[in-house]
């Protein structure tokens, strides 16, 4: 069994965010949970990706779930987008892919170019009022905070500038209390003539990930809020985490749609 190693939303090794890929190619012997919870473990990225085909005729074409270290998360941006970008440079699937989700059918769209455009459900934002000990818990008063809904369960906070949200060093133990996966911190960009129009950095202390370098679902809940606030359905994201990585989203109602490239870096064999 082949297990790759790619690093999604960048077009450089080394950079954006390294998700594992397992291609199981026997619908019939399907490992366990445990066993693709430690392989995930093992492989020890914020997800690692585990998909297998399924009979023709369906509404999908592969079945995909997602495990970080510690836990099955409900969506993930960039370990799909590593698993369609597999799929293409094998040739093991051609074409825009299907995937059936714990999120409904995710269908990810190549490009000529190399990249791949995503299509995910828009996450439903709900402003809300935070508990108390938030601004504590991440280093700096909110402006706005809200719930991200199930598919991503998160807490999108809004702070006062680009570099804020650079300058962030939350207290993660503290901020582990705040939401059901994690908080999303977000700004508008200083100078947009640097090719993008917002900022971001994610922290999931409830996954197991402390910083996520960059997270296409948060990009669902990223993409309504500043596409109402910046008067555009098509903005470029850039997430400032060390590694960094940019997505580009297009609102498209209760759909977003997030376009990145993927390098693949490591390729082998799982022998246990």
């Amino acid at each position: 069994m082949r297990i790759r190693i790619v690093d999604a939303f960048t077009d450089r090794p080394f950079s954006g965010n390294p998700a594992g890929v397992v291609l199981l190619n026997d619908a019939d012997a399907i490992p366990d949970d445990t066993w693709l919870q430690n392989v995930a473990l093992e492989v020890n990225h914020s997800e690692t990706a585990f998909a297998h085909p399924l009979p023709e005729g369906g509404e999908a074409d592969w079945a995909l779930r997602w495990f970080t270290p510690a836990a099955e998360v409900a969506m993930c941006g960039h370990a799909t987008l590593a698993t369609a970008h597999v799929l293409h440079t094998t040739g093991t699937h051609e074409g825009p892919v299907r995937f059936a989700t714990r999120s409904g059918v995710l269908i990810a769209t190549p490009a000529e170019d190399g990249s791949v455009t995503l299509d995910f459900p828009t996450a439903p934002l709900t402003r809300i009022t935070p508990q108390d000990g938030l601004a504590e818990a991440l280093g700096t008063e909110p402006l706005t905070v809200l719930d991200t809904g199930p598919n991503v369960g998160d807490l999108l906070v809004e702070v006062a500038d680009e570099k804020t949200v650079r300058g962030l060093g939350p207290d993660l133990k503290a901020l582990s209390a705040h939401s059901e996966r994690g908080v999303i911190a977000t700004a508008r960009a200083d100078d947009p003539d640097q090719g993008y129009d917002f900022v971001s950095r994610c922290f999931f202390p409830n996954v197991g990930i402390d910083e996520d370098p960059v997270t296409g679902s948060a990009h669902t809940a990223l993409a309504p809020f500043w596409s109402e606030r910046l008067g555009s359905a098509r903005l470029t994201g850039l997430q400032a985490s060390p590694r960094s990585g940019r997505v580009r989203t297009e609102l498209r109602g209760d759909r977003t749609l997030l376009t990145g490239r993927a390098v693949t870096v490591i390729e082998g064999e799982l022998l246990a």
